[in-house]
């Protein structure tokens, strides 16, 4: 077994000073519930008491005079006092007095919701909180918070930087302590659904539906998942018909393929049966679907949701489709405006049980993108945020990038869809359109590495992701400051300089990268490191056009037409030179290098001071974590400096690299006289 950590879950001893107060309240746990709800919230709380409290509780069903912990089924509790109505994964710790006892009353309907109550209790306890002033009633905002892993069956991870896979080894389902561990770190978050495998299905993970001995296997990883309230999904190869049964075609009309894609589902839910659902990336990127059999995204997601109807399962339905081959010499064709462009005509056309998933930007998870214009164009589809976690774009897990900020900017984001006040948020949790089955997905960054991650505080990503799923208008400052003190403790010092560094992350990486919106200036297929025009001439549709005189692709009204895709004002906004927002100028229109900021600062020298700025910013970062030295077990600091130190060089790499080549576009030397090399 591969020695491993557990992150925010590390359940030390807690200060003498807090334990004799603690353990009043742990010594005994009433059951108002049936043992087999509570069984694995119970495991969790004992195991808590144990490692936190040196405590082994005792487990009783009725009360005396004396302090109690209260686990109750929201049906049996209000027949005690009155209970506030929850969705069936809400709960609530309520501080109260029952039958004389002074109690801390846990409640929920399901075992899912006492699985989410009692890690928040154990969470607030870390945290110091104390037991008289708790007063939590909560219930997640979005329906749907999954984790999608991009895991091969031969162990490999597409864009994993944290070790091989942990549901995959050699072609074989891998269920392990670790596995559990997973699940609880999942449910820890608030995490309700976990997709197994690659996107790109091929080879022998399109068996995974149908050969019985992945479908037993698939069987037990489903029975540990549910104790934690996470149901387990797949992607599916849309040609599935063809290779696994047979058929000369995959024509979502035809009977044979609906008959095939049926008794599939029906032989899936027999192992599985609460199998959550198919993923599906079709006719993107070579992979199949009901375009080259000549029908439409409606009928190919359609035709699946039939299949699975029947059984409670969904299907989600990626919308990252666009032109692939384009030829770079092609001035008309945008592939920002491919989504829209594809989904929108289709609008309330797709099953109840069809998810349309959308990228939170129109191109590819760049450092910086603008807001999909598909979230406010859906008003009758079930629509989910896909962000990533994983930090393909981002620096790779090498480089410390913490995304919860900028993910909070999109959640909050206004499509003006409905007027102001339609956030993103709004709509992927289903309240502004009213859809129910919506929610958010992020692709996975963890791994077989010891801490999860690769980079320690990459950690805070997958925290926040999971955060922000249940409650997307919690502070962002709030959800990194429980994060650091779970993780590594209540110091002052390491409280306050990591959250510095975090929560400055994002901007300093996108400085010494591509800012204004630029993207895409690394190298092909693995996307890491500096290469101004590694995608320049490809075929992916990725283009900056810069030349002597201006960068960036006009996707105004006047060029590709992308800013008509928004509502108003966005449309106007975007669409004036002098009102869009700088940090997508270049997204959204070509520049001179001499244009005037509203700094004025010319562009190039903008360009300049940047990428300058970002290399100081994590000379910083590098200072601000030696000071902690001596407050961190030397395992992690280490392991973060080595990382942080990559970064430091490899942030000088891309500074020299961009800024000599717009130098030697342009022929402008920086103003300030810096060595940028001819």
């Amino acid at each position: 077994m591969d020695q491993y950590e557990m992150c925010w879950l590390e359940y030390k001893k807690l200060p003498e000073e807090e334990l004799s107060w603690y353990r009043e309240w742990f010594k005994r746990i009433v059951l108002l519930a049936d043992r087999e709800e509570v069984k694995t919230a119970l495991t969790e709380l004992k195991l808590f008491a144990k490692c936190a409290l040196d405590l082994e509780p005792s487990i009783e069903h009725s009360f005396k005079k004396k302090k109690a912990l209260v686990l109750g089924r929201i049906g049996k509790l209000a027949e005690l006092f009155e209970t506030p109505e929850l969705h069936e994964e809400g709960f609530f710790i309520l501080h109260r007095n029952v039958h004389g006892t002074e109690s801390l009353v846990v409640g929920a309907e399901r075992s899912s919701g006492f699985v989410h109550a009692v890690f928040e209790l154990i969470k607030r306890v870390r945290l110091g909180e104390r037991v008289e002033t708790m007063n939590v009633i909560s219930e997640p905002a979005m329906p749907l918070r999954m984790v999608n892993h991009w895991d091969n069956m031969d162990g490999s991870v597409e864009r994993g930087y944290a070790g091989r896979s942990i549901f995959f080894e050699n072609g074989r389902i891998v269920m392990n302590r670790r596995t559990r561990d997973y699940a609880r770190l999942l449910a820890s978050i608030g995490i309700n659904g976990v997709v197994l495998n690659n996107v790109n299905v091929r080879n022998e993970a399109v068996k995974l539906i149908d050969d019985e001995r992945y479908l037993r296997k698939l069987s037990a990883l489903a029975d540990l998942f549910r104790d934690y309230g996470i149901k387990i999904y797949l992607s599916v190869n849309f040609a599935s018909p063809m290779i696994l049964g047979g058929l000369e075609t995959a024509d979502p009309l035809d009977r044979r393929v609906r008959n095939w894609w049926k008794n599939q589902a029906k032989k899936i839910y027999s192992f599985v049966p609460d199998f959550g659902g198919f993923l599906v990336k079709a006719d993107s990127e070579f992979n199949p679907g009901p375009h080259f059999f000549g029908r439409t995204h409606v009928d190919g997601a359609n035709m699946l949701a039939e299949a699975l109807e029947p059984f409670g399962g969904v299907v989600i339905w990626r919308t990252f489709v666009y032109n692939c081959l384009q030829d770079w010499r092609d001035h008309s064709t945008d592939r920002a405006k491919a989504a829209y462009d594809n989904f929108k005509p289709l609008d309330g056309q797709f099953s109840d049980n069809v998810i349309l998933q959308t990228k939170f930007g129109p191109m590819d998870f760049q450092v910086r993108e603008p807001v999909s214009p598909l979230f406010g164009a859906l008003e009758r589809t079930n629509q989910m945020l896909e962000l990533q976690i994983t930090q393909e774009y981002t620096g790779q897990q090498v480089h410390l990038c913490y995304l919860g900020t900028f993910w909070k900017e999109v959640l909050d984001f206004d499509t003006f869809a409905k007027g102001e006040g339609s956030f993103v948020k709004r709509i992927v949790d289903g309240t502004l359109f009213g859809r129910k089955l919506c929610g958010v997905a992020g692709v996975s960054n963890v791994g077989t590495d010891p801490n999860w991650t690769g980079h320690d505080l990459a950690q805070a990503n997958l925290y926040t992701f999971g955060r922000l799923a249940w409650n997307p208008d919690e502070r962002v400052e709030k959800i990194v400051r429980e994060w650091i003190v779970l993780t590594f403790g209540n110091d002052e010092k390491v409280m306050n300089n990591i959250e510095y560094m975090l929560m400055k992350s994002h901007r300093t990486y996108e400085k010494y990268t591509t800012p204004f919106g630029l993207g895409w200036m690394v190298n092909p297929n693995h996307h890491y490191g500096p290469n101004p025009e590694g995608y320049e001439y490809s075929k992916w549709g990725t283009y900056h056009r810069a030349n002597w005189e201006a960068i960036g692709v006009d996707r105004t009204s006047r060029g590709t037409g992308f800013t008509l895709q928004y509502r108003s004002p966005w449309r106007e906004i975007f669409d004036s030179i002098e009102t869009c927002p700088e940090d997508l100028l270049l997204f959204f229109h070509r520049v001179r290098y001499d244009h005037r900021l509203k700094s004025g600062k010319t562009l190039i020298q903008a360009m300049y001071d940047l990428h300058f700025e970002g290399v100081e910013e994590v000379e910083e970062f590098v200072k601000k974590w030696q000071e902690l030295e001596g407050r961190i077990d030397p395992v992690r600091y280490k392991r973060v400096l080595e990382r942080l130190t990559m970064q430091l060089e490899h942030a000088k790499e891309w500074r020299d690299v961009i800024n000599t080549y717009f130098y030697r576009r342009t022929g402008i030397p920086d103003e300030r006289g810096r060595k940028i090399y001819p």
